[in-house]
This record gives structure tokens, sequence and C-alpha cells, in this order.
């Protein structure tokens, strides 16, 4: 059995983990907070950008778009291909950043498969844990720390519009996004989605007739075609920051579920410690007693 001193120095070393996991739970609860707020005000622009989207589709007008896979037109094979990743600068989330950097590898394997070269794959790194991974297995990413720091508009913005740039340029033949959804607080998941060129099927939803039996008719300046023209850029560049507000919020939920177990565990194992000194104090008292019994019966 350990001695008093040992006892006692394991169990204030685990109140002093138990600190630590408790202050880190209660600044990714207070970050996890301000990442839901980010995706509240987002919300409704994107719910509105998708409807008008959706609703100017369902109207089979015909348009131009070199972002747009329109019905029957088949996916480029082969040429360079984009992967843009998020991932989180710190670690202690959990499987936050093993299932974003399992999911990768998992692409990379498909990519492979289909006659992709390695040096044909360009990744965007948004994350240090993430990009520490990729540069392991021989890539050379551009990497964005500080997005992954701090969700920032323009500068996701200013990303979105060089792969769009790129991708329009014939660079690249397909963009992929490896990103965790926040489902909610208990839940995320990993998504590998196709990120360009966009899918209008996707888009391109059922419309209903009011009650009354009026439809959705516009008449639209200068002309639907260009107005969806227009609006596929910023459709595509709100979609790369929801993805990057959507793994943000991910990983102080993961954080804080990581720290909330961690900090539970410490609680535990402090109790069974405690147990465990007191079961050896009152064995050592017990034996010093017996000690002086045995001393003055003689």
């Amino acid at each position: 059995m350990a001695s008093l001193k040992e006892v006692k120095s394991r169990i204030g070393s685990v109140q002093g983990t138990r600190k630590v996991t408790s202050a880190m739970k209660m600044v990714s609860a207070a970050k996890l907070h301000k990442a839901q707020n980010i995706i509240t005000s987002m919300l409704p622009y994107q719910q509105s950008l998708d409807n008008i989207v959706s609703n100017f589709l369902a109207g089979e007008t015909p348009f131009h778009s070199p972002y747009v896979l329109k019905e029957g037109e088949e996916l480029a094979i082969g040429g360079k291909v984009a992967i843009v990743v998020f991932s989180s600068n710190s670690s202690l989330c959990g499987a936050f950043n093993y299932n974003i950097i399992r999911e990768f590898t998992s692409l990379v394997l498909a990519l492979k498969a289909e006659k992709v070269e390695e040096g044909a794959i360009d990744v965007y790194a948004i994350g240090k844990k993430v990009e520490e991974a990729i540069i392991k297995m021989g890539f050379k990413p551009e990497t964005y720390q500080d997005l992954a720091a701090k969700p920032d508009y323009k500068k996701i913005f200013t990303l979105a519009e060089h792969i769009l740039e790129l991708y329009a340029s014939g660079v690249y033949t397909r963009v992929y996004v490896i990103y965790h959804h926040f489902k909610s607080s208990a839940v995320q998941r990993v998504q590998r989605q196709l990120y360009l060129p966009l899918k209008v099927q996707e888009y391109k939803k059922e419309q209903k007739a009011s009650a009354e039996g009026f439809l959705n008719n516009y008449i639209v300046e200068p002309s639907v075609a260009e107005v969806i023209e227009s609006l596929m850029p910023q459709l595509l560049k709100q979609k790369l920051y929801t993805c990057l507000a959507d793994s943000f919020a991910s990983e102080h939920a993961a954080r804080t579920i990581a720290m909330q177990v961690a900090t539970d565990n410490a609680e535990d194992l402090i109790q069974e410690l405690t147990v465990l000194y007191n079961k050896s104090r009152q064995q050592a008292i017990t034996a010093e007693l017996l000690d002086i019994v045995a001393g003055s019966a003689q």
C-alpha cells in the first residue's frame, strides 16, 4: 500500500488537474456561446440566399456559370484537385482533430484510386493540428491558423475568391471541403462535401403554390440568368464561411465535453484517493495504538 505522503501528493496533483480542466471547460463554454451567436446571426441570411437561388433555379431559366454543374453534365475527372480542410489550433478536444485527419486521409486515398497524383492535390489547411498532420503526409499546404482561432468574414471571403478564381480559370477541376457540422452541443459530425463545381440539383427544390393558388413568379431586371450568375459566387463564398463557423462551434463544443469528462474523472479519482488516504491513516493509528498497548502490557 502506498504511504500517506504519496497518497496525499497524488490527491494534490489530481486536484490541480481538476482546476485546469474545469477552467478550460468554462472558457470553451463561453467561446461556444459566442460561436453559436455567429451561426444564429448568419443563418437567416444563409437561408434567404438559398431560397432565392432555389426559386430562380426552379424556373428552368437557362444560365451560364463556371461554378455550376448542371443536371446531365458529368463531373470532370483528373486535373488538379483542391481540398479545404478545417481543424483546431490546439488539442484537448477529444477526437475532433483525429476525425478530420482520418477523413482527409480517406479522401486522398480515394483521389489516388482515381489516378490523381499527390502533386496534383492542393491543400488549404485551416487549423494548426491538421496542418501538422498534412505536412507529415508529404503535402505543402497553404495555412490559415488565424481563421481557426477566430472566424473572420473578410479573410474567408478572400480565400473563397482565390479558390473560385483558380477554379474558373481551369486550374482546379474539383474542390472539396472537410469540416465538422455543428448539429448540437453534444453532436458534431464530420462532413466531406464537393464544394466546386456546385451541383444544381442540390439547390433545386420543388416550389409549392400558396393556399390562394399564386406561384412564385417574379419580374426580374436585368434578367433571371444574370441574377443567378451574380448570386452563385456569393452563395459559394457564404458556404465556405458557414463551414468555418460550423468548425469553430464544433471545436469548442467538443472541448467543453472533453473537459467536463476529464473534470468528472478527476473528481471520482479524488474520492477514491481520499478513501485510500483515510484507510491508510486509520491503519497507521491502529498500529501505533497496538504498539502502545503491547508495550504497556510488558
